[in-house]
């Protein structure tokens, strides 16, 4: 299959990450568009292609159009594009939204192109981690069928792996995304802040805890979550977890309550784990349960 010529309206992390790998893997980016000037202007010296502060005129020059904004902005640029023209019979227009469907490519369809998502299942602090971490991620699908081919030929293009998703399922699968990525760093911020408590600095705390969650995480992708389950829960051990708990509520009411309400869904994965049993699995509750309603 021939590579299709490239526009990326939006210049941000994910959008010029993409522009740069594409272009080392033999697409033509032709232009890219950004509503500020100065992020445009760079990724197109670093592409060598035209940039544009008005977004119409770069897609028109392109057969794959990337809408790279936020995701409260794409349905209104996408929009103005069609209103102004910039969308034609035959293109291929993508966003890389994980929580919107392609539908909210608004005009694109109408117009006469195909409308789809392409979302990449990775998380990107910078233009630098995103290139990084693009290649061998994992990209949800969706949206017109005879765009399909074209969206899994840049997700080959980028080392990735594809999957079918459909429009009604992407709420639930960017929450369990969220669930994965950004609340882990949640839980590594209220872990590291706990051990503030006596007195190592958050960086301190990050390294003495990063083996004990890498190593987790391997024993995750090896035997899968629940085999990986270890700890107190998974050994009923109730003593352990009352001890926690009041340590905790001096911490905060918050920091105790998200610890209670992940031990008792983690009393579910012990059970299926077999690790505990029935009578168990209610101690622990119990523990749980009790500590909230002293609040």
């Amino acid at each position: 299959m021939n590579k299709p010529s490239v526009a990326v309206v939006g210049c941000g992390k994910v959008g010029s990450a993409l522009a740069l790998l594409l272009k080392e893997r033999g697409y033509p980016v032709v232009a890219v568009a950004s509503r500020s000037p100065e992020p445009a202007q760079k990724l197109a010296r670093s592409l060598g292609c035209s940039a544009y502060d008005r977004p119409w005129e770069a897609t028109l020059k392109a057969e794959l159009v990337f809408i790279t904004t936020p995701d409260r902005e794409i349905a209104p640029v996408s929009e103005l594009i069609a209103r102004e023209g910039g969308f034609r019979p035959g293109q291929v227009v993508a966003h890389t939204s994980g929580a919107h469907a392609s539908s909210e490519l608004h005009g694109v369809r109408e117009a006469g192109a195909l409308a789809v998502s392409i979302h990449p299942l990775q998380s990107f602090a910078d233009v630098a981690g995103a290139r990084e971490n693009l290649p061998g991620s994992y990209f949800a699908l969706e949206g017109d069928e005879a765009a399909i081919p074209v969206a899994r030929q840049v997700v080959d293009d980028l080392k990735g792996h594809a999957f079918i998703i459909r429009a009604e399922d992407k709420p639930l699968y960017h929450a369990a995304a969220c669930i994965a990525s950004n609340y882990l760093v949640s839980l590594m911020y209220l872990a590291t802040g706990v051990y503030g408590r006596f007195g190592l600095s958050r960086r301190e705390a990050f390294e003495a805890l990063y083996p004990l969650v890498r190593g987790t995480i391997n024993n995750i992708r090896r035997v899968g979550p629940v085999e990986a389950l270890t700890g107190p829960v998974a050994r009923g051990d109730v003593p352990t977890i009352a001890g926690h708990l009041p340590a905790l509520d001096r911490v905060g009411s918050l920091e105790s309550h998200l610890y209670r309400l992940l031990g008792l869904y983690t009393v579910r994965v012990a059970r299926e784990k077999g690790s505990i049993d029935a009578g168990q699995a209610r101690q622990l509750e119990e523990v749980f349960n009790s500590a909230g309603n002293k609040e």
